[in-house]
């Protein structure tokens, strides 16, 4: 089988149910994802989230902020399957990878998401790699998963000021988002001890950047931790792509 998919850079747009920002409530997303009455007890979310069901915008919501009190998120700690993930779009061939290519590039990927479901980029990456295969099931289910987390990012503010961030659960999350509408970054800034300021490259007229509400990383931070950044999902000239 010839594999061939050609990947464009494209703008998610962020369409949004919600009619204004739904900052994440830490108090009733914890009730309501441990409540296993509740239409949003977490075990069940996932397990409808990994098999592709259609969620609406609030289950997704308290999908992503609800990771924050689960046993495997540990934001700080090292992902193997990431670097896998990183080495193997280094080298891959992305208009023509080989079958083993694309079946070691999935493997990797389910390993990283184990501690990181929600990544934008390991979603796009996904959606690519099955599109590859021919399996439009799993890429339409890999590509609206990212769309949806995209949505759930900016749902949560405007990011615009430092008083109103978008909320992420993961630093590279923040930095994936503004990738993904095929723009670039500069080093971060720390604002205070929750918010972190990213500029972009090419200001986007009186917009510099985005402010993120990273405290959810630091909730459990090891004593004298350092963060070391992650590369952005455009590896190897693989960069978000309009999924129809």
């Amino acid at each position: 089988m010839r594999l061939k998919r050609v990947i464009t850079v494209a703008i998610f747009a962020f369409i949004s149910t919600f009619a204004f920002a739904v900052v994440p409530d830490n108090d009733k997303i914890f009730a309501q994802i441990n409540d296993s009455s509740s239409p949003f007890y977490y075990p069940n979310l996932m397990m409808r989230y990994q098999a592709g069901d259609t969620l609406t915008d609030e289950e997704y919501h308290y999908l992503y902020y609800g990771f924050a009190y689960q046993s495997a998120y540990r934001p700080l700690n090292d992902n193997p399957g990431m670097t896998k993930v990183q080495n193997i779009m280094a080298r891959i061939a992305i208009d023509t990878p080989s079958i083993a290519d694309i079946d070691e590039l999935i493997a990797a990927c389910t390993e990283a998401m184990e501690s990181d479901p929600f990544s934008p980029k390991l979603l796009n990456i996904m959606a690519y790699a099955y599109g590859t295969t021919g399996d439009s099931v799993r890429e339409k289910m890999y590509a609206d998963h990212l769309a949806a987390i995209l949505r759930t990012i900016a749902d949560s503010g405007t990011g615009e000021k430092e008083k109103e961030p978008m909320h992420i659960i993961m630093f590279s999350h923040g930095i994936d988002f503004i990738a993904a509408k095929g723009w670039g970054n500069r080093k971060g800034k720390i604002i205070s001890r929750n918010v972190e300021f990213v500029p972009f490259d090419i200001p986007k007229g009186k917009l510099k950047g985005y402010y993120f509400d990273y405290s959810r990383v630091y909730w459990n931070k090891p004593e004298g931790y350092t963060f070391q950044r992650e590369r952005t999902w455009q590896i190897n000239n693989l960069k978000p792509r309009q999924y129809k």
